[in-house]
């Protein structure tokens, strides 16, 4: 079981700075590139605003979203697109989720968490397994979610494990709390199976 740390009320800025000081280390202890996961939603694209705009090396990053819907990437929902056009322009590289192409090992993996307990699109109908086979699978969400009725692509637990750190970022009371629960073990949600899995540090923003 991860060691987990529950941080209050901290700002969008000071999640930011939290993700640049991690990012600035992990750019330190190696010569070649790091890569980072991210999610989608509305919560982060905030506070990647302000990463980008950060003085971080970032010719010597890459970053791949956790998850995405089937969708072009000029299209609204598709949370690529949307990292691509706040991320490139800072000088990352911004990779797409494909089975064909296996992730990397991760400096950080950032998630959020939906009322279902389900990370990146490892929604409970989903079953997903801490040891996977695969890194990358196409699942259908059930239900699918009225706000994003779309097939998904995304990363697995062990792909998501395959990382230096954990972060999740999540908001409202009843989040924190389902989040708890998950995290004493008490249910057996998506969240809770990464958890357990999870022999790193984990920080959740809450």
């Amino acid at each position: 079981m991860a060691r987990i740390e529950i941080l209050e009320g901290v700002s969008d800025a000071g999640i930011a700075d939290w993700i640049a000081q991690r990012l600035e280390r992990a750019l330190a202890g190696s010569n070649a590139s790091v890569a980072i996961t991210v999610p989608g939603g509305s919560t982060p694209f905030p506070i990647l605003a302000d990463l980008a705009r950060r003085p971080l090396d970032w010719r010597r990053i890459a970053v791949w979203p956790g998850d995405d819907r089937v969708v072009p990437e000029d299209h609204p929902a598709s949370n690529t697109g949307r990292i691509r056009a706040l991320l490139e322009p800072a000088g990352a590289t911004v990779s797409c989720l494909d089975a064909g192409a296996p992730p990397p090992h991760f400096a950080l993996t950032w998630l959020g968490m939906g009322a279902d307990g389900h990370i990146a699109s490892l929604f409970p109908n989903t079953d997903p397994k801490a040891d996977d086979s695969q890194r990358v699978r196409h699942l259908t969400p059930d239900p699918l979610p009225p706000e994003a009725p779309f097939d998904r692509v995304t990363l697995t637990i062990p792909a998501l494990l395959d990382s230096d750190e954990l972060l999740f970022v999540i908001r409202g009371a009843d989040k924190r709390a389902l989040f708890e629960v998950a995290a004493r073990g008490e249910n057996d949600l998506p969240v809770a199976r990464l958890l357990a899995a999870a022999p790193m540090p984990v920080t959740c923003f809450a």
